[in-house]
């Protein structure tokens, strides 16, 4: 479905899509960092998604139409390579409890958290030789 408004909300950091039925939509820009359609988040094919943690407070700073059929959001923390699709749109809007479940348990399973480290914290990946 494709929406007819587009409403962001910086001070909410709310993306609020409006459908030519009424219906609305109110989606947290955390929710659309995480589930970002780019490489950066979904990796090059099935199982090499990166889950992105401590993105509780990241907000939308700019948002570009691409063509007719999608949109492109710049993120505070400087993310912007995700294109988001009417139907990638629609599909968060309309799954968003289940999403959230879905990305809370990963988070829990990888010991991390929606919460960002303090900005004097260094992270060293330990790969097992």
């Amino acid at each position: 479905m494709t929406p007819q408004t587009i409403k962001l909300h910086k001070k909410s950091r709310l993306l609020e899509l409006g459908y030519a039925d009424g219906t609305r939509y109110q989606l947290e820009a955390e929710l659309l960092r995480v589930y970002s359609p780019s490489a950066e988040v979904r990796g090059h094919g099935v199982g090499q998604e990166i889950l992105q943690a401590g993105k509780r407070h990241v907000a939308i700073t700019a948002i570009e139409p691409v063509g007719n059929y999608a949109i492109k959001p710049t993120f505070d923390d400087g993310h912007n390579s995700g294109i988001f699709s009417w139907e990638t749109l629609f599909d968060l809007a309309t799954n968003q409890a289940a999403r959230w479940a879905d990305y809370t348990a990963r988070l829990s399973a990888a010991g991390a958290s929606r919460e960002p480290l303090p900005a004097d914290t260094q992270v060293i990946k330990f790969i097992p030789s």
